[in-house]
């Protein structure tokens, strides 16, 4: 069984916590890079353009004559030859939207977690819901950052701590997400997990892991 370590919200070890058995496979990686490929490219808006001759708000009018001048013959400076002028083969606005079942979205998470697991990326806190104030959280990413050595830290969220989700964006080495939200892009890129112990209680690892395979 796969088992993690487990803090307080001030920062002071307590002992490790054994994670639901769904997490304990092996990790499909093919699966898990098909996933993350659609989740990034899915974030692309895919707005990105350039203005043709025909666009550019630019004058019509002849350079000058046809013949006689000994220069090159040009119609128009909104030719992209000239700065100012349009683009000749410039990105032209393309939105490609990528599916992924349901099924495997929610495999490739339990397998983003259990690689995060694994590799000792992934923490528990308890009470993470008691804290009250920004100064209090950014307390705690200081001492996760002395017992870990990690940079970036993503807190996965119970729906019962949604009044920390406020402090804990002020942070910048800190990004937050509840359990429900989550995906495998999220947990694989998200730097240090640390999941909210409510997610993982006595109670509601089942429930929890039962929500993540629908």
């Amino acid at each position: 069984m796969l088992k993690v370590p487990v803090f307080t919200i001030k920062g002071t070890r307590t002992g490790e916590e054994t994670l639901p058995k769904e997490f304990d496979q092996k990790v499909n990686m093919p699966l898990l890079a098909q996933a993350i490929h659609v989740y990034e490219e899915r974030s692309h808006i895919g707005l990105r353009k350039t203005k043709t001759r025909s666009e550019v708000n630019r004058t019509s009018k002849k350079l000058y004559k046809q013949k006689g001048t000994g220069g090159a013959r040009h119609g128009s400076r909104r030719a992209n030859l000239f700065v100012g002028g349009g683009v000749a083969l410039g990105p032209r606005p393309v939105r490609r939207i990528l599916t992924f079942p349901d099924k495997l979205k929610s495999q490739a998470k339990v397998f983003a977690y259990s690689l995060k697991a694994r590799e000792g990326q992934l923490v528990v806190v308890s009470g993470l819901s008691k804290i009250g104030k920004t100064k209090s959280a950014s307390e705690l990413i200081k001492a996760l950052l002395k017992a870990t050595g990690a940079k970036r830290f993503t807190f996965v969220l119970s729906d019962g701590a949604k009044e920390v989700f406020k402090f804990l964006r002020n942070l910048a080495q800190a990004k937050a997400i509840f359990w429900k939200d989550a995906n495998a892009y999220n947990i694989f890129s998200g730097g240090m997990i640390v999941l909210d112990a409510e997610v993982l209680g006595p109670k509601k690892a089942a429930k929890a892991v039962k929500k993540l395979n629908k």
